[in-house]
């Protein structure tokens, strides 16, 4: 219950008419001589509870209920605001006011609970006998002889045990509390603790699961099988014995009528009115379970587990959930592909972001998470082969000395490594001689690859990588450039991202935004680019990138529309890894393709030749309706 909501009612204290129109019957049904012994009665008690009270010094002190947050749901969502998940401990909850709950339903509940509420002061004796008589009468329960008040209290303070000093205690405790809060904060308390069954606390979240709605437009009928519920909810729901629902919803039905609360007519209608019955959705799972599993590790690493499962945070996530979609279904048909033209791989993985601002836009972590949950995108650490060549030859035009046409030798090169030499081979085991940088980046040969990377120095390249945003293991050994490291897919993918956007680096995040339940915004995630790079090697090696996609190995990237695409393919040595990361101004992408026990994928399996496409069919849909870009061209900026 907010502040703001709390100060308000301390002005204007209400009751609803409903309830003083009850208070008033209560008169006229009442004999003089009985009210009088009626109140003798109700002083006899009180005067005992009063002085059992001194025994009771222990007891919890309610006035702590004056700043008490119930704990609540967390609800993730997407950049657009489509939600994706709800995520919470052992109470599935989400807190209203008790002017956004139908009157209906606090008609209904009190009525069977504590029709005398708004007359008592935390303890009913009366109301206990009356209960005993109505329910002798009736041969069931019609009537609880608690008060809400004393339910509310045994629910935040008090053990379930049923023992008379822990009766006596609830009654103490109901007493004070009645003392402190009016009748309508107890009672927004209450409706807002109270368990209503399959894990779902409170009248927000029992409303949305019953009967996929809110609270505040629950009908008649539908409010009375929900206050049916509360003495036993797993019992009396609806989900697991409708028939039974149904008594319980007119016995709560016909206690309205007896009290006058409703009209005949009312009751008739109630009665009669069809249910539409929602579903269970506590723990619920996930429809995107690669993003609720990432955005809750980020949310963690931030804020702890227990402000996630207790705290009802609202996270706006930066991921689109139609680009999720696509990428889901992109990963699996494209799979399935690759394993009928032979190639013996087991997983993908794939992740796109905004290079502009960091934000994670889709991710998928394997081809089916029934099977596999482990998060390929986010932690399988693999070796990216050629695509890790860009790094080598930024390092190259940021140095100064070397230009998109400077010259390379393509020839057999040795070099001492340890106690023997490495010789590296271009993966056609042939040579070019000397060619200019842009054709052997374009063609990715591997001799030259790796004598840019010694000639500006292999701590250089592990430099360069590291203001990439790389913090994976990285040694600056001979066969670097070639990709002897391994790497996850979204930092290949955030890496190049620094070069789509010229230089400047965004880290990446799933999360955009947080605010509390009252909309107070605990973290605004606005983008904070750096500039990280020389712009002017960026945009050298953007040239050159786009010629592989163009005529190099990535030709099976090339997208429809002719929109200017950059990439570069991977593919190890050893066959057991093939990859391709590009990117276009607004969008990178990094898709992988290998099995997690690092057999190799067969003979032939290429970058260029299997993942290139896997990477356009995901593009081209995701970026549909999204306006082509150019890149800037290095004579935009100035050459270090």
């Amino acid at each position: 219950m907010s502040s703001k909501s709390l100060k308000h009612k301390q002005k204007q204290p209400s009751r609803p008419p409903e309830t003083l129109a009850y208070v008033q019957s209560v008169g006229k049904a009442v004999g003089g001589s009985l009210l009088a012994v009626t109140l003798l009665g109700s002083s006899v008690v009180a005067g005992a509870l009063s002085g059992l009270a001194l025994s009771f010094r222990d007891l919890p002190d309610v006035r702590v209920l004056k700043g008490y947050v119930p704990t609540e749901t967390t609800h993730i969502y997407d950049i657009t605001g489509k939600p994706i998940d709800s995520v919470h401990g052992e109470a599935n909850r989400e807190v209203v006011p008790l002017n956004s709950m139908s009157p209906n339903l606090k008609r209904a509940v009190l009525a069977i609970e504590d029709s005398y509420f708004y007359s008592h002061r935390g303890v009913d004796p009366n109301g206990i006998a009356r209960a005993f008589i109505s329910n002798w009468e009736r041969g069931s329960v019609v009537e609880g002889g608690s008060t809400v008040t004393q339910q509310l209290v045994k629910n935040l303070f008090l053990s379930p045990e049923q023992t008379f000093n822990r009766k006596v205690a609830e009654a103490v405790l109901a007493m004070r509390l009645e003392q402190i809060f009016d009748k309508n904060e107890i009672l927004e308390m209450y409706l807002n603790q109270v368990y209503w069954g399959h894990n779902t606390y409170g009248v927000e979240t029992a409303a949305e699961s019953y009967f996929n709605k809110s609270a505040s437009e629950l009908t008649l009928a539908e409010s009375a099988m929900m206050a049916g519920l509360i003495q036993a909810p797993e019992v009396f729901s609806p989900f697991m014995d409708y028939t039974l629902a149904k008594q319980r919803q007119l016995l709560v039905l016909n206690r309205m009528l007896e009290l006058k609360w409703i009209t005949a007519a009312e009751y008739k209608q109630a009665r009669q009115q069809p249910l539409q019955l929602g579903e269970i959705t506590s723990f619920r799972r996930s429809e995107v379970p690669w993003i609720t599993e990432a955005v809750i590790q980020e949310l963690t690493d931030r804020f702890g587990s227990d402000a996630i499962l207790k705290g009802g945070l609202r996270v706006q996530t930066t991921v689109d959930l139609r680009l999720q979609r696509i990428a889901e279904e992109t990963v699996r048909g494209e799979h399935a592909k690759l394993r009928r033209r032979g190639l013996r791989a087991d997983q993908m993985a794939l992740v796109s972001l905004d290079p502009r601002t960091g934000f994670v836009k889709a991710m998928v972590g394997g081809v089916n998470y029934e099977k596999s949950q482990f998060n390929r995108a986010l932690l399988a650490k693999r070796q990216p082969g050629s695509a890790f060549k860009p790094f080598v030859y930024y390092a190259a035009f940021a140095s100064g000395r070397y230009t998109p046409e400077s010259f390379i030798s393509d020839s057999p090169v040795s070099y001492r490594d340890g106690n023997g030499w490495y010789s590296p081979q271009n993966y056609d085991n042939s040579f070019m001689g000397g060619i200019s940088i842009r054709k052997a980046l374009e063609l990715s040969r591997n001799i030259p690859a790796i004598r840019l990377g010694k000639a500006v120095g292999m701590e250089k390249v592990v430099e360069t990588s590291r203001t990439l945003g790389i913090t994976s293991p990285m040694e600056p050994v001979t066969s670097l450039p070639l990709g002897a490291v391994d790497l996850t897919p979204i930092e290949m993918a955030s890496a190049y991202g620094v070069f789509a956007t010229n230089g400047f680096k965004s880290e990446p995040t799933f999360i955009a935004r947080v605010t509390s339940n009252s909309g107070r915004v605990i973290l605004d995630n606005n983008p904070d680019p750096q500039l990280v790079l020389d712009p002017w090697a960026a945009a050298s090696l953007n040239s050159v990138l786009q010629g592989v996609v163009t005529q190099g190995t990535g030709k099976a990237a090339q997208l429809g529309d002719g929109r200017p695409v950059a990439g570069k393919t991977g593919t190890t040595s050893s066959e057991r890894d093939i990859w391709f990361v590009g990117y276009v101004p607004q969008m990178v992408t990094a898709v992988w393709v290998g099995n997690d026990d690092y057999r190799p994928l067969g003979g032939g399996a290429t970058g260029g030749g299997f993942v290139a496409p896997i990477w356009k069919d995901f593009m081209t849909k995701a970026l549909k309706g999204v306006p082509a870009e150019k890149f800037d061209p290095p004579s935009n900026f100035e050459r270090p």
